[in-house]
């Protein structure tokens, strides 16, 4: 994938949200949007026809991060009110809500089978759900943390949290094993690599560090962008062949994987970007801002 190819032309730019929006995320398809933010709602969004759908409201503060089922039935979200609230999408009704953590909650993931949510809370834990049973006590605690947990990641057989206590930390659920990777800096967000190969791992240091995923060797860094007092996103491309972040002076940055040039930045928003999330096929991506803003960018 060429520089070319990367997005950088706005299409659309969606508007509804009152305040701050702290994320906005494709779907498995790529067919929509759902964004979360101060306004203590989740908006269903066409990003492609530039269109609202559907408005989701029961939490009783900010959200923070939500996240969709792969056959897009069913959603979850989380944020101030430190819960963690299951959805479904298409009549809006909150099927279950999950207590339990003692401060906000940052971030949240199904796992592969939809039967799962895991969050990851300022109490310093990572806490899994089951969708399926009417308990609404976590399956499982992982506390081993010794800050926030700001951001959490799945595979079929791990969960991988990032902690402002400088480490990521994997967990393989199969046997019970822990492994850490001190990266010495607050870290705000974990991401896949579509290959399943590497973990991006966003620093409070204005830092993105790529990870070997089987070895926590540390591959590569990412710099230029500023990031020293919020929380933002990073991903990879969906080649793999860039890593894109965002930057709290309004910027997008694209970094070649390999050799960690900037290939790419632009001034996507007004105020702090605070999300970026990457087409799982096309040359697209959306951006949210604290100044209330998602912005749909394709080539």
């Amino acid at each position: 994938m060429s520089v070319e190819d990367l997005p950088g032309k706005e299409v659309n730019v969606l508007k509804g949200h009152e305040g701050g929006v702290l994320a906005a995320r494709f779907n498995g398809d790529g067919n929509y949007v759902l964004s979360c933010g101060k306004d203590r709602t989740i908006r269903l969004w066409n990003p492609h026809r530039g269109i609202h759908i559907k408005t989701y409201k029961s939490h009783a503060r900010e959200v923070r991060d939500v996240h969709v089922t792969q056959d897009n039935s069913k959603l979850c979200s989380c944020g101030g009110d430190r819960q963690i609230f299951y959805w479904d999408v298409a009549t809006g009704r909150v099927i279950r809500k999950f207590r339990g953590h003692d401060g906000e909650v940052n971030g949240v993931k199904f796992n592969e089978y939809s039967s799962v949510v895991v969050s990851a809370g300022y109490d310093q834990s990572l806490r899994a759900w089951d969708c399926r049973s009417h308990s609404t006590e976590p399956i499982q605690i992982i506390d081993t943390f010794a800050d926030s947990v700001m951001s959490v990641c799945l595979t079929k057989t791990e969960i991988i949290g990032g902690s402002v206590d400088g480490t990521v930390r994997t967990f393989d659920i199969r046997i019970g094993r822990e492994t850490s990777d001190n990266l010495g800096q607050p870290v705000n967000c974990v991401s896949m690599s579509n290959d399943g190969n590497c973990i991006l791992a966003g620093c409070l240091d204005s830092t993105l560090r790529l990870l070997d995923r089987s070895t926590g060797e540390l591959l590569q860094e990412y710099k230029g962008h500023t990031n020293k007092s919020y929380k933002l996103d990073c991903c990879l491309t969906n080649t793999d062949a860039h890593v894109t972040g965002v930057s709290e002076d309004g910027f997008i940055y694209f970094w070649d994987l390999v050799d960690a040039s900037v290939v790419s930045r632009f001034k996507a928003h007004t105020s702090v970007v605070t999300s970026v999330s990457y087409h799982p096929k096309e040359n697209c991506m959306v951006t949210s801002s604290v100044d209330g803003t998602i912005r749909v960018w394709k080539t």
